[in-house]
């Protein structure tokens, strides 16, 4: 299934040299990153990498669509706190991601946040431009 917007609001240009070992620019507003691969993938390290990107990214998104989820039910979730954990490794000729999203809710029970972070992943877009393609694990936790 494709999730296509009914029209484009936003659209995030960024323009990248170098690949995993070169820079990034983004535009409106301006963002520049010197790119590395990480020391564990066999890299140098000292810079930013798609990875961690990608989990501010999701994080972010993901973080958003919690309100949404909690407006529908009345909860709080002012104080929330989400965790992503983004992890890539070798898959047949390339490389696969794994994304692990922990969410915090004080106050709350741990079935509750449970619930709120369920419908949260049916809501978010990053989750629904992962869905199918990249296994999510979405987990309450009692503190981060």
């Amino acid at each position: 299934m494709t999730n296509t917007p009914d029209s484009v609001v936003y659209q995030a240009v960024a323009e990248v040299t170098g690949g995993r070992g070169g820079h990034a620019h983004s535009h409106n507003p301006e963002l520049e990153l010197d790119l590395r691969v990480p020391t564990e993938m066999g890299g140098p390290g000292g810079g930013n990498n798609p990875e961690q990107l990608f989990a501010m990214g999701y994080g972010a998104c993901f973080q958003g669509a919690l309100a949404l989820a909690a407006k529908e039910v009345g909860a709080d979730v002012s104080q929330s706190v989400v965790r992503s954990s983004v992890g890539i490794g070798p898959e047949g000729e390339s490389f696969a991601l794994t994304v692990k999203m922990e969410v915090y809710v004080p106050g709350l029970e741990l079935d509750q946040v449970q619930a709120l972070a369920n419908r949260t992943h049916e809501l978010c877009p990053y989750s629904k431009a992962t869905r199918g393609n990249v296994p999510v694990e979405v987990v309450a936790v009692a503190s981060l």
